[in-house]
């Protein structure tokens, strides 16, 4: 099975309009939002319950409007952390929690090689950030490319 991104080669030149040129135009092909959130005081089962976890995230990424296409979440062990990645068409979401300290690391990345997704990746970012409610978000944002 061939990569899913395939560039065109000299042996299989492109043709025009084909969907494996990236157009000249974008600068990057994603954005990664990275999130260090301290004093989380949101929805306490979020740090500690990987279930409850993994169906907020998966329905913020449906609510975003990005295809999710798996997911692991797993939990330390009774009221410990929680550890958990969605798996996009587009790229990831990774959530990682110290209920213990209240602290929350995120991480977004989406890739916009043929559609530009970086406001579907704010969306996303935002609703997890905001379902944590942090005193204190260190956030970051990097286009990549």
């Amino acid at each position: 099975m061939p990569p899913l991104h395939t560039a065109p080669s000299a042996a299989q030149p492109a043709a025009a309009g084909d969907a494996r040129l990236r157009p000249a135009a974008r600068k990057a092909p994603g954005v990664h939002l990275l999130g260090d959130l301290h004093g989380c005081r949101g929805d306490a089962r979020l740090m500690r319950d990987a279930a409850h976890l993994q169906a907020f995230c998966q329905r913020a990424v449906a609510a975003a409007g990005l295809t999710a296409v798996g997911a692991l979440f797993h939990s330390f062990g009774e009221g410990a952390g929680v550890t958990g990645v969605v798996v996009l068409a587009e790229s990831h979401l990774s959530v990682h929690t110290w209920p213990e300290d209240g602290y929350v690391t995120l991480d977004v990345y989406v890739c916009s090689y043929s559609t530009d997704n970086r406001q579907r990746a704010q969306a996303l970012f935002d609703a997890v950030v905001q379902a944590f409610s942090p005193a204190e978000p260190h956030l970051q944002r990097i286009e990549r490319g």
